[in-house]
């Protein structure tokens, strides 16, 4: 039989362009799925960028630095310089495989890791550093997993983009030489919960506030004898102290917060007397 001579049946031709389609149309969406899994689309950040997050991060040797959405690995590698550890998440394999090269050619290889994973999915409680280029929708959506998961006191650095209606800290703008536009960063430090009513004994008599917490910022009024003016309150991760006048005496406080305790010092001035005292309060 010559077979050069034989015609595809019209159901066998619908057949195989069934098959083609399907091929196309699966191939499209694995890409798509792929694309979506990314959270944020790759963008390096600019060298000087990269220095003042550090600089405003104040990224030191022994502190641990995890960026998220770490990309070709620059931000771990520079703090490592720093003399700091760390290491970086993205959920991108290529950048992944890049960023270790990047390590290797600096001979850092065996001082930081990158590690391919889902920054929902990932334990990041140990950082003292927290380092990020990605986006406000996705900071949103990572905010309750940073302030439940680390300690008060633990540093955020985001390039670009904030935190919604958490404030910053600090906030600054870098030009690059290279760059025609600014980049904004913007920095905060994971506060302690300091909200609720607090109780303590000063000259035998007691004492007390209670206190309304949004974030960093915080709102306190006197509780007992404590009905004086409260002014200056400040909220710096576990660091608090505000400032209460009642009539002609002032008392300045700044403690630590330890769970439901506070441990530190109150100065009173009263008239020509002043003294420091030794201060514990108690949440209720």
């Amino acid at each position: 039989m010559d077979y050069s001579k034989r015609s595809i049946h019209p159901a066998n031709i619908y057949t195989l362009g069934s098959y083609l389609l399907f091929a196309l149309i699966f191939c499209f969406s694995s890409t798509l799925l792929n694309a979506q899994n990314l959270d944020v689309p790759y963008v390096p950040t600019p060298q000087k960028v990269v220095e003042k997050m550090l600089d405003m991060g104040e990224v030191k040797k022994g502190d641990y630095v995890i960026d998220l959405g770490s990309g070709d690995g620059r931000i771990v590698i520079a703090a490592v310089k720093l003399g700091a550890y760390g290491h970086g998440i993205d959920l991108d394999p290529e950048r992944i495989q890049e960023a270790r090269k990047n390590a290797e050619k600096d001979g850092l290889e065996n001082q930081l890791m990158f590690l391919q994973q889902n920054i929902f999915d990932t334990d990041f409680s140990g950082a003292s550093v927290i380092t990020m280029y990605l986006l406000t929708s996705v900071n949103k959506k990572l905010r309750p997993q940073l302030l439940e998961s680390l300690e008060p006191g633990t540093r955020l650095v985001s390039h670009s983009f904030n935190m919604g209606e958490w404030k910053p800290d600090k906030r600054a703008t870098v030009t690059p030489e290279s760059s025609a536009r600014s980049h904004d960063i913007y920095y905060w430090v994971i506060p302690a919960k300091v909200d609720g009513r607090w109780s303590w004994k000063i000259n035998g008599a007691d004492s007390g506030v209670s206190i309304d917490q949004q974030f960093q910022e915080i709102d306190l009024k006197g509780t007992g004898n404590s009905s004086g003016d409260i002014s200056e309150a400040n909220l710096s991760g576990k660091r608090i102290s505000f400032k209460m006048t009642d009539g002609g005496a002032t008392q300045l406080y700044s403690g630590r917060v330890e769970g439901d305790t506070i441990s530190g010092m109150v100065q009173i001035y009263n008239g020509d007397e002043h003294t420091v005292k030794t201060w514990n309060a108690t949440r209720n």
